[in-house]
C-alpha cells in the first residue's frame, strides 16, 4: 500500500485488525547491528523481540539543530560505527530537523538501526498527518517504534483513547507495517502515564527519570515497577536534563532562561555518575542526546566499561541531587507556585 493508501484506510473490525497488526510488524525485519554485542551489555527491548545496547542516541541536541547537519551526521554515523543501535527522535524535535538529519544518514544504513519517532498531536487525523511527514523525513517506509509524545494529563489520556484519537492512528499504522511497534512516553506525572499502559497495549515506555527522580513524582517509586510487571520495554531519558544535573553546566543569566526551569545552581553530578545511575536502573535501554562526536565516545566508553552501582552509591547519588530537584526535574508536574 503507498503512503496515499495507507492515510486513506480506515480500521478494519477487530479480528481483521489484529491479523493485519501481525502481519504487518512481520513483514519488516528486525535491525541488526553486528558491533554492539562487543560494544556494551544488551537487555531485551521488553517483548518486541529486540535486544538494544544498554546505551542509545537521543534525538535532541545537535541533531535539533538546524545548520548543524554535518555535525549531525557525524554524530549519528560515528554512534551505530560504536554500537548504537536504537535511536530516538520525534517529529517535534527542531520542527523536524532531527528526523531530516537521522533520515540522511538511516536511508542507506536502515538495517543496522532501531528508528523511532513520536506524535504529539492528540487526534487521529493529526497524527497521521504527522507519520506521513516523518517517513518523508526519514526516508524509510517504516518506523521500529512510533509512540504517543510526553502524554501529561488525564484529559490528554482521554483524548488520545477517544474514537477520533491519536491511538487510532498507532493501530493504523500497526495494522499496515507502516509502525512496527507501539509506544507512550512522558515527563509530567508518573499517575497519568499507568493508566495509560493499563488501558492500551503499549509495547514501550519511555520515561525521564535521573538521579533526582525519588525526590518528587517519583516514575520509579510509582511507574517502573508496573512496566516491569507488564513487560514493557523501558526507556529512560532526561539522565543530564540538558546538562542541568552536571557540575560542569553554568546557568545562563536567569532572563535567559525560561520560567519553569529558571535556576542560579550548577548541577551536582559529573556525566559518569549521572549515567551510571540511569544504566543501573531496571530498564531496557539509555537515551542520552549528545552536542558533539567527543560526547558520544565519552558515554559509549561508559557503557562499554559499566559496573551496577551498588543500592548504597545510588542513594549517595540521590542525596547529592537534593539541592537542585527543581531543575533537574523541571519538566514534572509542578503546582503553582511551588
Amino acid at each position: 500500500m503507498n503512503r496515499r493508501g495507507f492515510l486513506g484506510a480506515g480500521l478494519a473490525g477487530a479480528p481483521a485488525a489484529a491479523l493485519a497488526s501481525a502481519a504487518g510488524a512481520a513483514k519488516n525485519a528486525m535491525p541488526y547491528n553486528p558491533r554492539t554485542e562487543r560494544a556494551m551489555p544488551m537487555h531485551n527491548l521488553g517483548r518486541t523481540g529486540y535486544r538494544v545496547g544498554i546505551l542509545s542516541l537521543g534525538g535532541q541536541a545537535t541533531l535539533e539543530i538546524a545548520g548543524r547537519e554535518a555535525e549531525a551526521e557525524q554524530i549519528i554515523n560515528r554512534a551505530i560505527d560504536l554500537g548504537i543501535n536504537y535511536i530516538d527522535s520525534a517529529a517535534g524535535y527542531g520542527k523536524g530537523v532531527s528526523e531530516k538529519n537521522i533520515g540522511r544518514v538511516i536511508k542507506s544504513r536502515r538495517k543496522e538501526v532501531w528508528v523511532t519517532s513520536k506524535t504529539a498531536d492528540r487526534t487521529y487525523d493529526g497524527s497521521m498527518r504527522i507519520l506521513e511527514q516523518t517517513l518523508k523525513n526519514m526516508q524509510t517506509d517504516h518506523l521500529d517504534l512510533w509512540q504517543i509524545h510526553n502524554l501529561q494529563t488525564q484529559a490528554q489520556l482521554e483524548q488520545i483513547c477517544a474514537p477520533n484519537g491519536a491511538l487510532k492512528a498507532l493501530e493504523q499504522a500497526r495494522s499496515q507495517g507502516v509502525a512496527n511497534f507501539l509506544g507512550v512516553t512522558g515527563h509530567f506525572e508518573p499517575n497519568v502515564l499507568a493508566d495509560a499502559v493499563r488501558r492500551f497495549p503499549f509495547h514501550t515506555l519511555l520515561l525521564a527519570i535521573n538521579a533526582a527522580d525519588r525526590h518528587y513524582l517519583s516514575f520509579i517509586e510509582h511507574l517502573l515497577p508496573l512496566a516491569q510487571e507488564m513487560k514493557l520495554g523501558t526507556i529512560s531519558m532526561k539522565v543530564a536534563t540538558r546538562g542541568r544535573v552536571l557540575s560542569t553546566w553554568t546557568p545562563p543569566p536567569p532572563d535567559q532562561q525560561p520560567a519553569s526551569s529558571r535556576t542560579t545552581k550548577p548541577g551536582t553530578l559529573t556525566i559518569e555518575e549521572a549515567l551510571s545511575y540511569n544504566l543501573s536502573l531496571p530498564v531496557s535501554t539509555t537515551i542520552i542526546g549528545v552536542d558533539s562526536v567527543a560526547q558520544l565516545e565519552q558515554n559509549v566508553r561508559l557503557a562499554s566499561a559499566f559496573t551496577p552501582l551498588s543500592e548504597a552509591q545510588m542513594r549517595a547519588l540521590e542525596k547529592r541531587t537534593l539541592p537542585i530537584v527543581r531543575q533537574a526535574l523541571y519538566f514534572r508536574r509542578w503546582e503553582l507556585g511551588a
